[in-house]
């Protein structure tokens, strides 16, 4: 037996057990000096419930000084590519659904008005409904999870959920779900959310790491009514590959290889001087990726570099797609997307969480997917292109997505069990599932609390769309319908 000096910041205890060392990165056992065990995660958990009530997750208090839905845009519209601009407006025009898509950041404000535990996890920070889909992994397998990482940050797990919920509630709304339908939907989202975090805290910690497999997706959360709809996507996401983009975006080149071909306004060649500063730019992003992916990248040469407008909330973000070939002619083509600071970090203090800058916000992405997802993309990295950050990653990997507005009513449900559950999975892998499990409880009462949020936020989302919809009308912002 020998002294054991436990790690605690500004003392030190010495007990006669055996001498650990204090390795960075692992919990220890430590002796208490007072001599009573510490409180486990799951009674810490619980004991947050006498400070923040689950029913009190229902309120929803908007912080005065609120910009209205005009304002909220074309501040989120700042640093864009202008001429993009109206292409976004008009896409968040298009529908609620879509307007709460492309806001993350106003809805981040109006949440520093509500309840959180402090507990923390990495946030996808736009989890709502649309930003779970399927891609291919290293075999080319599908993998189905979060796959939109723009908002990555560090904050209250209880965001990612609430967004999440309301995002059920307005998918269902455009999908013609009556009401009950649409709360329902919200309220198995998170009912799936409390039940998995509860189920991995009870396994040891590698099985919770990687458990629930995606062919066990569908029974561990009941959505047996998506499975014809789950198949359908998987055929069309394994026929979305580099080489059919490709194949409908280029042409041959004179002299050798290939370059794209124009569509505007959604894909459109650039200037040389600007195609060159992108390709330099993948020099610094080897240096990213894993060692062992470096030799794969360099039996590929860069063709062509084009500009191509991405999804709703990124629409005016700079993007490109950047053509690779192998000596066989054979085509990789690589995104490489702007990545602007997270939408959620002004507000996160307000709430108790710091949020430290960013070295580069490229890194900050592929770190914050790569601490969410089980699989993540190969050639996941970061470069900079003319002093901006931006993220890579592979384009048209096996993607497929589900439209979560398409759903059918009896499908509502089953997909918010299955993305609230994914979710859980995705936030179990940087906070402890004993804490979240220990205070969201057995019963039903976050499920209950929450899908009223959900429905209130919703309606919230319909008022602000049908500003918006007014002002693009009046003339007051200018949009690009059906773009």
């Amino acid at each position: 037996m020998g002294e054991f000096e436990v790690a605690v910041p500004g003392q030190r205890v010495v007990t006669d057990e055996p001498r650990i060392p204090v390795v960075p990165g692992f919990a220890r056992r430590a002796a208490v000096a007072a001599g009573s065990a510490p409180q486990s995660p799951r009674g810490t958990g619980k004991a947050l419930r006498d400070r923040v009530p689950r029913t009190s997750h229902d309120a929803l208090v908007l912080p005065s000084g609120r910009p209205d839905a005009v304002q909220a845009v074309e501040e989120s519209n700042r640093g864009r590519v202008p001429d993009l601009a109206p292409i976004r407006v008009g896409r968040m025009a298009a529908t609620p659904f879509a307007f709460l898509r492309g806001s993350a950041g106003l809805m981040a404000h109006d949440l520093m008005g509500t309840p959180v535990t402090g507990v923390g996890a990495q946030l996808c920070g736009d989890a709502h409904a649309a930003n779970f889909g399927l891609y291919g992994d290293a075999r080319g397998s599908l993998v189905i999870d979060l796959n939109d990482f723009d908002e990555t940050v560090f904050g209250p797990w209880e965001w990612d959920l609430k967004r999440l919920a309301t995002s059920l509630v307005l998918a269902g709304r455009e999908a013609g779900a009556d009401e009950d339908t649409c709360r329902r939907g919200a309220y198995d989202t998170v009912g799936a959310y409390r039940r998995t975090m509860r189920l991995l805290a009870r396994l040891p910690a590698l099985d919770a790491w990687n458990a629930i497999a995606d062919e066990e997706l569908v029974s561990h959360t009941d959505a047996r009514d998506l499975v014809g709809m789950l198949e359908r996507v998987s055929q069309k996401a394994r026929k979305n590959t580099s080489a059919r983009f490709a194949a409908k975006s280029t042409e041959e080149a004179e002299g050798d290889g290939r370059r794209f071909v124009d569509a505007p306004p959604v894909l459109r060649r650039v200037p040389d001087a600007e195609a060159a500063a992108v390709a330099a730019a993948l020099g610094d992003y080897v240096g990213t990726i894993s060692e062992d992916r470096v030799p794969l990248l360099a039996r590929y040469t860069i063709h062509d570099v084009a500009f191509r407008v991405v999804g709703t909330g990124s629409v005016g973000t700079r993007s490109y797609v950047v053509l690779l070939l192998d000596h066989r002619g054979e085509p990789l083509v690589l995104q490489v997307k702007e990545a602007r600071p997270s939408a959620l970090a002004p507000y996160l203090p307000a709430v108790g969480f710091e949020v430290p800058e960013a070295a580069h916000e490229g890194h900050r992405v592929v770190l914050g997917q790569k601490r969410m997802q089980v699989v993540s993309d190969i050639l996941l990295g970061w470069a900079t292109v003319q002093g901006r950050p931006f993220q890579v990653r592979q384009f048209r990997n096996r993607k497929g997505s589900v439209d979560p507005a398409a759903l059918a009513a009896d499908q509502v449900d089953d997909y918010g069990r299955m993305t609230g559950a994914l979710l859980a999975r995705a936030h179990a892998h940087s906070a402890d599932p004993r804490l979240i499990a220990g205070y969201c409880g057995k019963n039903d009462e976050l499920d209950e609390a929450v899908a009223s949020f959900a429905v209130t936020y919703a309606d919230r989302t319909e008022a602000d769309h049908a500003e918006l919809v007014r002002a693009v009308g009046s003339g007051r912002i200018a949009a690009e319908l059906g773009v």
